[in-house]
């Protein structure tokens, strides 16, 4: 028997560990199941929401349906993955564990070592698929982890066919390996999804509709909308979640913005679609920062893969205490604040409360939001990291903590980004829009004093319901005084000679190459 077990990875389309065992039940008359392990270890943990859960199974439940259709069968087990692994091999021996290869959190990290000396214990074949655009290993100079020919070897990926869709596959029967429910999840005792109206589904359907609708209908203008969180919402591409729990794979969202790039070169096709041909420039454009952003995604999460110490500790060594002066009161207050979008800046506070409600919002406010609480609010990344995952419908480990030091300043080799909140309203939501939507309290604030409330004069408050410090707080820090202090503290770190040297170390294993084209 052939166990596929899968991980981030709930589709039937690109799945090279489902097609190498459905080539054994073809050619070697194999068995096979898809195994999927609902683990409390990772559920329970910090950076875990029942709402990403919930759409696992969502995605499971497809597939399950998917693979009912090829003969094949989903099944389901609550527990410790090796133990779960012990029962099925005691019950129907495993022959081979194949699986895609997964750039998780520390708690995934050692569940895969521990998965892989139980397959070698036991005289188990362990297969891992490569996943992604991610290199395992990365080879660099001298073999050590390092970025140079890492875009090209991307590409190369990225440009290989797909594997062929599933044929026939040959299950064990029940009575040797039962399939277990999908309903084991809620043995994870993990509370309710307090996203389910506003989230989007899961499943492998869904993932190909908006693939298919963001290249022919809704990104004409991604690339100048894509930092708008009153745009965003259609104009992205939405398909961040899909990808992080791989009911899409990125070579099929790569593939397909290719093609149509190729169809938008056509006269004779963009005629036949009654397209403006004011209208290929921004397609093309738009298509072309998409396939960016799909080499950008493996390239953050490349860096997890290569240290996976990303997670728990700054990559510039440097600023390891950083921001450890501020006093743990205050830290709490303001990280509460925070979470609940009640800093008192009308745009932070609107991103939080949106992010917390559906579980998605645009990078540019992603960013935002991390960078004021780095660097405004002065936290360590470490102290909201793990909550800021869980607010995440697509939640990427190998994205997340990357991001996150990079808007914190601890790379040692990015720009320093401190945005302005005030400055975010006025080009992104003048007209508050986005802000009224989320934060009623403000909906009669003139949009004049919308990027700062406080400077209303005190009789218009009364006037409009909408009194600073009582209806709505005033700003939990002054941003001036607050931006000082962060450029200070970390331009003045950044200038020391430790710095500059491991700021050289950094970037030789995670900064990224400029391609040379011929």
């Amino acid at each position: 028997m052939l166990v596929v077990w899968l991980k981030r990875d709930l589709r039937i389309d690109d799945h090279e560990p489902l097609a190498a065992a459905a080539s054994a039940c073809m050619t070697r008359g194999s068995t096979m199941i898809a195994l999927y392990v609902f683990e409390p270890e990772v559920w329970q943990a910090p950076d875990a929401d029942a709402s990403q859960l919930a759409f696992v199974c969502e995605s499971l439940e497809e597939l399950a349906r998917e693979l009912h259709t090829r003969g094949g069968r989903l099944v389901c087990r609550y527990g410790e993955v090796t133990e779960c692994l012990e029962k099925l091999h005691h019950a129907e021996s495993i022959d081979a564990l194949l699986s895609h290869e997964e750039t998780g959190n520390a708690i995934t990290y050692a569940r895969d070592l521990r998965v892989a000396r139980w397959c070698k214990k036991r005289g188990v074949l362990f297969r891992e698929f490569q996943q992604h655009g991610v290199s395992r290993p990365n080879p660099g100079r001298d073999g050590g982890p390092g970025r140079d020919g890492w875009a090209a070897r991307w590409e190369s990926h990225m440009a290989r066919p797909r594997t062929a869709p599933l044929e026939r596959l040959c299950s064990p029967s029940e009575s040797c390996v039962s399939a277990g429910s999908i309903t084991l999840a809620q043995e994870l005792n993990i509370g309710s999804d307090t996203r389910a109206a506003l989230r989007q589904r899961g499943g492998e359907r869904e993932a190909g509709r908006l693939l298919n609708s963001f290249l022919l209908e809704r990104g004409r203008d991604y690339r100048t909308t894509m930092g708008s969180p009153v745009f965003a919402w259609d104009s992205c591409s939405r398909l961040s979640p899909h990808l992080a729990w791989g009911t899409l794979s990125v070579r099929r969202a790569y593939q397909g913005a290719q093609r149509r790039l190729a169809q938008l070169a056509e006269p004779a096709r963009v005629a036949q679609e009654g397209m403006h041909e004011d209208d290929v420039g921004p397609w093309r454009d738009s298509i072309r920062s998409f396939l960016s952003r799909l080499s950008w995604h493996c390239h953050f999460i490349q860096k997890l893969e290569d240290e996976p110490d990303i997670e728990t500790r700054c990559m510039a060594r440097s600023c390891e205490t950083l921001r450890d002066d501020l006093a743990p009161d205050v830290r709490d207050a303001r990280l509460l604040a925070w979470q609940r979008g009640q800093t008192g800046y009308p745009m932070v506070d609107a991103c939080m409360r949106a992010l917390v409600a559906t579980g998605w919002i645009n990078f540019r406010m992603r960013a935002m939001l991390v960078s004021f609480a780095s660097n405004h609010l002065w936290l360590d990344w470490r102290y909201f990291a793990p909550w800021l995952g869980r607010q995440f419908l697509d939640y990427e480990p190998g994205i997340h903590y990357p991001q996150i030091q990079m808007q914190s300043g601890t790379t040692g080799i990015n720009t320093l980004r401190i945005y302005s909140p005030r400055k975010q309203v006025e080009d992104h939501d003048p007209h508050g829009q986005f802000i009224r939507r989320w934060i009623p309290e403000l909906a009669a604030v003139p949009d004049e004093f919308l990027a700062e409330p406080e400077t209303m004069p005190g009789l218009l408050q009364t006037m409009i319901g909408c009194r600073i410090g009582v209806d709505y707080p005033e700003p939990i820090v002054e941003h001036r005084a607050a931006y000082r202090h962060a450029q200070d503290a970390l331009h003045g770190l950044r200038a020391t000679p430790t710095a500059r040297d491991e700021a050289r170390a950094v970037f030789q294993k995670h900064g990224s190459r400029k391609r040379k084209r011929s």
